[in-house]
Order: C-alpha cells, then sequence, then structure tokens
C-alpha cells in the first residue's frame, strides 16, 4: 500500500520538476573544431530555478544573461548548469567548446545527444559525408537534427578566401569589393575628420588588416562589423557598431569577446561606453 502510493506521489511530482523550461539549442561549428554552443532558454510561469544539461565539458568565454543582457546567477556541476532564472522571461547560455567534435584524416565529425532538436550551422563550403538520422531541414550550411543521439560527419573545403563569392550566394561579398574601391579615397578624409586620442599611434594599414582578417573563419557579423571599423580608421565605439549593423546588444557583446579573444580587436572601457579598436 505505502509502495503504491509512493509511486503515485512520484507521478505527480516528476512532470512538475521536469517542466522548468522550454529551450531551443543552435550550434555553430568553426573550421578549427570548436563550436560555438547557444542556448536559448524560456522559464515557465513561476520558475525562479532550472537545470539543463550542458553539451561538452570544456566551456570557454561562457556567459549566461537575461533578455536585457544582465549576467545571471548560476553554477556547474558535472555539465549540469543550474541558473537563478528570478524575473527574466528569457534566458541565453553561449559558450566555446572543443569537445564536440572530432577528426579522423579528412572528416570530421560532430556528436552531440540532445533532448531538444537542435540547428547546426556548419563552416562555408562543408561537404556533408554522412548523417545519423533524417534531417528535419537543409539550408545551406544550417542543418536542423531531431532530438536524440546524432552525428553529422563533415569534410572541409579549402580556406575560403573573402573576396570569392560564397556557395550560398551571399550579396555581402560583391560589397566588399565596393567598399575597397571607397577605402582609398575615403580613409584618408574620414581618418583626419575623426577625434584623435592622445598619443595614438599611427594610421591602420588596412590592405595588412584586410589580409589578416582572411586567415579566420568569419561569420557575416563579424566581418561586417570589422569592415565598418576599418572604414572608420580602425576605431569606434560599440553602441555604434550595433546600430550601423542593427543587432542586439547581447550578440554584439559575444561577437566582440570572440574578436578579442582572436587577437582581432581591443575592447577600450570608456565611462559612458566601450570603444572597439583593431588590433594589427
Amino acid at each position: 500500500m505505502k509502495k503504491a502510493a509512493l509511486i503515485t506521489l512520484l507521478l505527480i511530482i516528476l512532470p512538475l520538476a521536469s517542466a522548468q523550461y522550454t529551450a531551443e539549442l543552435s550550434l555553430t561549428v568553426y573550421r578549427d573544431g570548436y563550436v560555438g554552443v547557444d542556448i536559448k532558454i524560456v522559464p515557465d510561469e513561476y520558475t525562479a530555478q532550472v537545470s539543463i544539461p550542458l553539451p561538452g565539458s570544456t566551456y570557454e568565454s561562457l556567459f549566461v544573461v537575461d533578455e536585457e543582457g544582465n549576467p545571471l546567477d548560476y553554477s556547474v556541476e558535472g555539465g549540469t548548469m543550474v541558473i537563478n532564472t528570478g524575473n527574466a522571461s528569457l534566458v541565453e547560455v553561449s559558450y566555446y567548446t572543443p569537445d564536440l567534435t572530432t577528426k579522423a584524416g579528412p572528416v570530421w565529425t560532430l556528436s552531440l545527444n540532445s533532448s531538444v532538436p537542435f540547428t547546426v550551422v556548419l563552416p562555408e563550403g562543408t561537404t556533408v559525408v554522412d548523417l545519423s538520422d533524417v534531417p528535419l531541414s537543409i539550408a545551406g550550411e544550417n542543418i536542423t537534427m531531431p532530438s536524440g543521439n546524432q552525428s553529422i560527419s563533415y569534410v572541409l573545403s579549402a580556406s575560403v578566401n573573402v573576396e570569392e563569392p560564397s556557395p550560398s550566394g551571399s550579396s555581402y561579398t560583391p560589397a566588399i569589393a565596393v567598399i575597397l574601391l571607397l577605402f582609398a579615397a575615403l580613409a584618408a578624409g574620414v581618418y583626419l575628420r575623426r577625434p584623435r586620442e592622445k598619443g595614438e599611434e599611427k594610421p591602420l594599414d588596412k590592405d595588412a588588416y584586410l589580409k589578416k582578417m582572411e586567415g579566420f573563419e568569419l561569420n557575416d557579423y563579424e566581418r561586417d562589423a570589422l569592415l565598418y571599423i576599418l572604414e572608420r580608421g580602425g576605431r569606434a565605439s560599440q553602441a555604434e557598431v550595433r546600430k550601423a549593423l542593427d543587432i542586439p546588444k547581447t550578440t554584439a557583446w559575444r561577437m566582440f569577446k570572440r574578436l578579442e579573444k582572436q587577437g582581432l580587436v581591443k575592447i577600450v572601457k570608456g565611462s559612458k561606453e566601450n570603444w572597439v579598436e583593431l588590433k594589427p
């Protein structure tokens, strides 16, 4: 009798304990095998704390913020993150990890056991050679896989030149050529009009910086941001870049952190706003 009562109680409690949130998972795969993990969480009503499994075991540049970009309290133990959501209606968890990919010869394999469907963004020009299951959708390098224990095997193309048209037919590449043509005519005037900081070094070598960019796997936002800053002499405020590219504050924050980690920019904290400087 007691056993039956206990089972009944568990059946009542377990659904309540598991119904903490709904989640959306997306993975951005880079050519060096690193994966950018982005988890969007909508907590259930009256839920002040959620527990989520984290893909991988290494979490670099880990951020946990609410819909306003404010950091939230959390703890991580044994691959599970416990987040104090407070009054947040949306929680975003983002980080980079090298743990989800393996390489055998020229073939890379992304492996993940997920309780929810997830979207994978592969590097530009990637050739998929094997899928563990029928994908829910495929659009260029974007593949949405069903939940469960899934894997995607792929082969990278040769390094993609930013001046060549992308396989997906992106309209941005021709814009690069136009910008390069305008640089010679506009850069000198733009730089002279820009207020100089005390002790500022000589102007950035645009051609050398463009060459430097080619050595990195940059997404469209990152490439657009760097070119925008380069067009303005190598320095711009974060707010100015966000407004010009029409991207959310949290997206820009993560983007600049990644670019700084790669050595492409330097973030300078100001009294009222942060500035981004390109690093030669």
